[in-house]
């Protein structure tokens, strides 16, 4: 595998992210393909990265997937420590209301959506975003895992409940058969035009628009209900790597395009749970693509640094006395000395 680092991301990054973003294809609202977005993005990222105290306060943080062989920037993912506080964070809660007649002696149940704001206050990781051309050699797997050692190494700055939204069924042409099914009937807009405007905008527009009371699933197109809590198709292995983590969906939907949400406790997180911190002892001629290598080293995702320092990279990791054992190539690639202290977890 070529070489590849996490870091945190900078403002000239702009280009980069640009151009990723016009690779989405649209339903991705944490990467809008508009560099007045991103540059503000950017900015707070900056901003977060550089507050040094640790209270728990409305951050977001930008990484970066980086070659390290060419600098180019090929993947991103982002972390959100405290939402709903700029505007409200509204979410769909799937539920079921249960009502019987003795007359009929039948019992009938009805599903329904209704607009909460039950997340708020909430941490999310979101963002992620892979360059087609990169998506084998567990690239993925760093972007989206690493951010949970970020997570162990400034716990104080994150919330005990986490999210994760994944994009939901977007169609062919782009639309959405969930907000074509639903919202769009109330907002006279497409998907798309709906998407971009929450990209640059915020949601609030839902909340002015968007009807109170809750919706009878029964009373929307068969496409529609069918989207209700489905990933898109590329987002299925990104949901089992949530479930991996100890995330779970528990009802909560997309408001555009009806993705699920998926929730765990922080601290129950299985790579915040797992990871380890412990001082590098020896550096090794060990190959970290080999997965476990006759000497016992054990592929694995490690970090270190603080805030804008913080970097993280796939090694492979031993036991010894007093420590582990990294390979050169990862030494490198981070930066690291014999006697620094890491973050690690095996991949």
């Amino acid at each position: 595998m070529t070489d590849f680092r996490i870091r945190a991301a900078r403002t000239d990054d702009l280009q980069h992210l640009y151009e990723m973003a016009k690779l989405t294809g649209g339903g991705f609202t944490n990467l809008p393909a508009d560099k007045n977005s991103l540059r503000a993005k950017l900015e707070r990222s900056a901003e977060a990265f550089g507050r040094t105290s640790e209270e728990h306060g409305n951050d977001l943080f930008v990484m970066v997937l980086e070659n390290m062989q060419t600098g180019a920037v090929r993947g991103t993912s982002q972390l959100f420590t405290m939402v709903g506080q700029s505007w409200p964070f509204y979410s769909y809660r799937l539920s079921t209301l249960s009502q019987t007649s003795k007359e009929l002696n039948r019992t009938f149940r009805a599903e329904m959506l209704t607009l909460v704001t039950d997340l708020e206050g909430a941490s999310e990781v979101g963002g992620l975003f892979l360059h087609p051309g990169e998506r084998a050699g567990g690239l993925g797997m760093l972007l989206a895992r690493s951010r949970y050692l970020f997570i162990k190494q400034h716990r104080a700055r994150f919330s005990d409940k986490i999210f994760a939204e994944l994009r939901g069924v977007i169609d062919e042409a782009g639309g959405s058969p969930f907000w074509d099914g639903l919202a769009g009937r109330f907002f006279g807009m497409s998907f798309q035009e709906a998407d971009y405007f929450n990209a640059i905008h915020g949601n609030q527009f839902i909340a002015d628009l968007m009807p109170k009371h809750p919706i009878y699933t029964a009373m929307l197109s068969e496409s529609a209900r069918a989207a209700i809590g489905v990933p898109h198709p590329n987002g299925r292995a990104a949901m089992r790597m949530l479930e991996n983590e100890n995330f779970s969906y528990d009802g909560y939907v997309d408001i555009f395009d009806g993705g699920p949400t998926m929730i765990a406790k922080t601290d129950k997180v299985t790579s915040v749970r797992n990871a380890k911190i412990d001082t590098i002892t020896a550096i090794t001629d060990a190959e970290p693509d080999d997965g476990t290598g006759a000497g016992g080293e054990m592929k694995s995702i490690i970090s270190c640094g603080q805030l804008n320092d913080f970097q993280a990279t796939y090694a492979a990791v031993g036991e010894s006395e007093g420590g582990i054992t990294i390979d050169a190539k990862a030494a490198t690639n981070i930066g690291l000395s014999v006697g620094d202290s890491v973050c690690h977890i095996p991949r």
